[in-house]
C-alpha cells in the first residue's frame, strides 16, 4: 500500500512539474534570419509585428506566462504591449536573447 502511495505522490509530482512547463511559454519576436541563427530552447517563433495574429495558433489562455525577446528588448516590448492590448495578463518582456536565458531560468 506504501508503495502504491508513493507511486502515485511521483506521478502526480510529474504531471504537475509537466503541467507547468506546458504552462509557460518563449517566444522569439526576431525576424527569420535572426532565429535561424540560432534562438532558446523550448522557444517558438512568431515576429513581434504578427504577434497578435498568430498567438492564438500557441495559445487561446489569456492567463498563461508568456515570455518574449528579441535582440535587445526593443521589439520585445512591442509584442508584449500588443499581447497585454489583447488581453493576455501575464506576459514578460525577457529582454534580449544574450540575457533571456538567465532572465527565465530566474523566474522558473
Amino acid at each position: 500500500m506504501k508503495n502504491i502511495l508513493s507511486l502515485t505522490l511521483l506521478l502526480l509530482a510529474s504531471f504537475s512539474a509537466a503541467k507547468t512547463e506546458d504552462a509557460i511559454l518563449i517566444i522569439d519576436v526576431r525576424t527569420p534570419t535572426e532565429w535561424d541563427r540560432g534562438h532558446l530552447p523550448k522557444a517558438k517563433h512568431i515576429e513581434w509585428q504578427n504577434i497578435g495574429e498568430e498567438i492564438t495558433e500557441l495559445t487561446n489562455d489569456k492567463h498563461s506566462t508568456i515570455y518574449v525577446y528579441c535582440r535587445s528588448g526593443n521589439r520585445s516590448g512591442k509584442a508584449k504591449l500588443i499581447l497585454e492590448q489583447l488581453g493576455y495578463s501575464n506576459v514578460i518582456n525577457a529582454g534580449g536573447i544574450n540575457e533571456a536565458q538567465s532572465f527565465i531560468d530566474s523566474k522558473t
